[in-house]
């Protein structure tokens, strides 16, 4: 049997009082106010609709007319309207606060939260919540690590006590916009940085005559740009002048300094030529432009007649060289200090002869840096990677593959690769860009092949005049503006050399008469000259009768 007062006492301890029952009631209404400004949901919006979606559910939240998100312009000292629900015409109007001022500039400054219950306009600056008639304000600061971005305000056309919970929220949908804002805006400068970095790397590497270029750029594993950079470039010599640098720190600085940097080697090497004074004239830039910054930089030129390569080095990974039996070695030269960091003095320059079918490797410290390992394993790893015979597309692909072994990078990787062609003994084959500017390569790449074969300096004049003037005929003739290729094939053969120079594009001749004088000259400079014209492009074929001794045959 029940004792019903015993039960009557149980069920007491049920009953709720009112005040109670609206205890509960607004924590509910909390909870659900809470979960509806942090709906994982969010997460998959893009900054814009992120502070868009927030902004219509706080003002709902907190059943507020007017909800709006103000960012701080530090160059000019004033908040400016990002985004507003309610009010729009604050953003299409561009308001501006001056920091320090009215209700918006004060939570700015002080970065504490305000609320004001009856709006008198005397403290508050922006004319549109005038014009519209607002009554109450609760506002809160938009922070993220120290870094004060902006105020996010409500407001309503009736006077009302904003509650600490009312604030509270605002605070939690503040901080998540802050989040926001500040990933959105480092998002920006990493696509501001990468944009510039590649903007900088050079698009298209030249392909002199008798050599074979090569380059990787590999972004960091986090996806931020660093100050890596490299270069390759033709000088009007006709020698080839190569480039590569890591500028230290990451971010949109370091790309900016990159930059600088590459273009002022490219001015330096054309003006003054050594690469010791080039790396000098780009120190001194660095210490004036950026005298906080440091870089590390190597800088070379090669000689396509004597093969040599002649480097200067501000702190940077040595040149890695290739020969052709397969066997690699690190260039190390004496240590001079990076960009920026030299007080006085030289750098010092170092010439490596190279020779047919050598490969010079060089590369940024992100390829062969790894944790808890030290340089010497990392450039003992690349020497063993670089053994292999493969052509430069393919070493630059395989080093990048052996050499990260699955591992994300921790930096940048900057590398360039440059193959001198393999002695083809008799033989010579080439193939280049149809661009004038390789024609002195192309002929200096001639003399030394024809030296080499022991021609008379008159019989060498005349090959190298006629094979120039029929790659000039070739580069101006066969293609249009987009170009194309120009192979030149060369062989001695018994008692007579011979010279192919072939195109793979339309013949167009010339509209001046007084031009095409060049098929005349080939004729005057060589002993027998063929042309063949068909759909796929022109051949041209010069050749000369020689002597047992390389003198010319009369």
């Amino acid at each position: 049997m029940v004792d019903r007062s015993t039960a009557a006492s149980n069920d007491s301890s049920f009953s709720s009082s009112p005040t109670r029952i609206d205890e509960l009631l607004a924590s509910v209404d909390q909870l659900r106010r809470l979960q509806r400004v942090t709906d994982a949901a969010l997460a998959n919006l893009t900054v814009d609709e992120l502070l868009e979606e927030l902004l219509i559910r706080v003002r709902e939240a907190l059943s507020a007319d007017t909800a709006a998100i103000l960012l701080l312009d530090r160059g000019r000292g004033e908040l400016v309207a990002r985004a507003a629900k309610g009010l729009e015409e604050e953003v299409e109007q561009g308001v501006r606060i001056p920091l320090g001022r009215g209700f918006a500039g004060t939570i700015a400054a002080s970065g504490h939260p305000l609320s004001i219950y009856d709006v008198d306009h005397s403290n508050v600056l922006n004319p549109i919540l005038k014009e519209k008639g607002i009554r109450s304000l609760c506002g809160v600061p938009l922070v993220v690590q120290g870094e004060r971005l902006g105020v996010l305000h409500v407001g309503t056309l009736v006077p009302r006590n904003f509650s600490s919970e009312d604030e509270a929220l605002l605070q939690l949908v503040g901080d998540r916009v802050a989040l926001a804002l500040h990933a959105g805006m480092y998002e920006r400068e990493r696509a501001v940085a990468r944009t510039l970095q590649r903007s900088l790397l050079p698009e298209i590497l030249p392909t002199p005559p008798g050599f074979r270029l090569a380059a990787r750029y590999v972004p960091a594993g986090g996806g931020e740009v660093g100050g890596d950079w490299y270069d390759a470039f033709m000088l009007p010599n006709g020698s080839i002048a190569v480039g590569i640098g890591d500028v230290v720190g990451r971010g949109l600085g370091a790309a900016s300094t990159m930059g600088k940097l590459r273009n002022a080697l490219r001015a330096y090497a054309l003006d003054v030529g050594s690469p010791g004074d080039v790396l000098d004239r780009m120190d001194r830039l660095l210490q004036l432009l950026d005298p906080e910054q440091m870089a590390t930089v190597l800088y070379g030129v090669i000689d396509p007649v004597e093969l040599t390569f002649r480097f200067a080095s501000a702190a940077h990974i040595p040149p890695i060289l290739r020969d052709a039996d397969g066997s690699v070695r690190i260039r190390t030269t004496e240590t001079d200090p990076p960009l920026g960091a030299r007080q006085g003095g030289t750098f010092t320059e170092t010439v490596e002869q190279l020779r047919p079918g050598t490969t010079l490797i060089l590369c940024t410290d992100g390829l062969i840096e790894r944790r808890r390992a030290s340089l010497d394993d990392g450039l003992r790893r690349l020497c063993e990677a670089s053994a292999v015979d493969v052509s430069p597309e393919k070493r630059c692909d395989l080093l990048i593959e052996e050499l990260m072994d699955d591992h994300e990078l921790d930096d940048d990787v900057a590398l360039l690769v440059v193959e001198v062609a393999p002695d083809g003994g008799e033989e010579l084959q080439t193939t280049f860009r149809a661009d004038a500017r390789q024609l002195l390569v192309l002929r200096r790449l001639l003399q030394r092949w024809l030296r080499e074969r022991g021609l008379a300096p008159e019989v060498a004049y005349d090959v190298i005049a006629a094979t120039g003037e029929a790659a000039a005929n070739a580069i101006q003739h066969a293609y249009g503006p987009t170009g194309g290729m120009i192979h030149v094939g060369a062989e001695v053969s018994g008692d007579s050399i011979s010279f192919t120079v072939r195109d793979l594009g339309r013949w167009r001749f010339p509209r001046d008469p007084d031009r095409g004088r060049g098929l005349a000259m080939m004729q005057a400079l060589a002993d027998e000259v063929r042309i063949s014209r068909s759909e796929t492009g022109t051949s041209v074929e010069l050749r000369w009768r020689l002597e047992g001794n390389g003198d010319r045959a009369g």
